[in-house]
């Protein structure tokens, strides 16, 4: 059971509080025993007020530290949390289909269960390994994220790449083709790397897909934008975010919501990928949403590719072809 960050707040705020009334409450009753501010300050000399100043520094100082410390704790404990949820995830979305895969490798070990059940079966297996696999690329990507340098750009048509990821995601869900739409304006083209942009884009349409409940409701449109450059927008109608948590999704294992954490499975990884992968492509990413029940959007912008780059790599395709 997670411990609570609850209690440790609760103690540090009453000792810098304490500490705070009995800094207040000592001064008070030396100025009374004395008998007013105007005797205490003719008793004390220049080194008494040198040394009553160090003193009121150095205790200020303490009290700024112990509310630094107790600020650190609280991080640190909720980081400890967003960890173990991650190890939790991790651990769970690899013993699912590792044991799906077993239970079918032993069935067909055992008996012969005819051709067109065998195609189930491995029709099964090959889900079970893709999620394994989606499972160790998200791991494997956050790992790239704290230690890569850059990455070269190229034009890369989102058109293509988008019909591409949605078609995916149709056939991986099952999902009809009105209730995950494409709109495409114009011939937008991103100055990015592709395999990048690809694991953005898949990571915000399978969390669109995943958060949007029963009723499956995703729009993806992209266009030039008005500055120039390319805006992408995956939308959805699902559970919602709320406003306190929008900039906290992006950080690294959280995942927003308890009753979503229960239902929807995950890493807490995706989003800190995405955020990550945008700003190493020189573009940014936004999430909005107008709370519990009312659906997310995310955009994200990215550099257009310049006119003379996309007719030189047009002509470069042409070539080889």
């Amino acid at each position: 059971m997670r411990r609570s960050i609850g209690l440790p707040l609760t103690i540090g705020i009453v000792l810098v509080v304490l500490a705070v009334a009995l800094a207040i409450g000592w001064n008070v009753l030396v100025v009374r025993g004395v008998g007013g501010v105007e005797k205490v300050a003719e008793r004390l000399s220049n080194t008494h007020w040198v040394l009553l100043s160090l003193g009121t520094l150095f205790y200020a100082l303490l009290i700024a530290g112990l509310t630094l410390l107790c600020a650190w704790l609280v991080r640190e404990m909720r980081h400890s949390q967003r960890q173990q949820a991650f190890l939790d995830a991790v651990t769970h979305e690899m013993k699912t289909p590792l044991a799906s895969l077993r239970l079918y490798l032993d069935t067909l070990g055992r008996r012969d269960p005819g051709a067109e059940q065998r195609g189930v079966f491995l029709g099964r297996m090959r889900q079970d390994v893709d999620r394994l696999e989606r499972t160790v690329d998200q791991v494997l990507a956050a790992a790239r994220a704290a230690r890569a340098r850059g990455s070269e750009r190229a034009p890369v048509a989102l058109r293509d790449l988008l019909a591409t990821l949605v078609r995916e995601a149709q056939e991986q869900y099952h999902l009809a083709p009105e209730v995950l739409r494409l709109e495409i304006d114009g011939d937008p083209t991103a100055l990015g790397e592709a395999n990048e942009l690809s694991l953005i884009f898949r990571n915000l349409i399978d969390n669109a897909i995943k958060y949007s409940g029963a009723q499956v409701d995703v729009r993806v449109s992209a266009a030039i934008a008005a500055d120039g450059g390319v805006r992408v927008v995956i939308e959805d109608r699902g559970v919602g975010i709320p406003r306190e948590e929008l900039r906290r999704i992006f950080q690294p294992f959280y995942r927003s919501g308890v009753e979503a954490q229960r239902r929807v499975k995950g890493l807490g990884l995706g989003l800190f990928i995405v955020r990550f992968l945008v700003r190493r492509q020189g573009g940014r990413v936004e999430a909005h949403s107008a709370g519990h029940g009312q659906g997310s959007s995310f955009e994200v912008w990215l550099r257009a590719a310049p006119p003379s780059v996309v007719r030189s790599s047009d002509t470069s395709v042409a070539a080889v072809s």
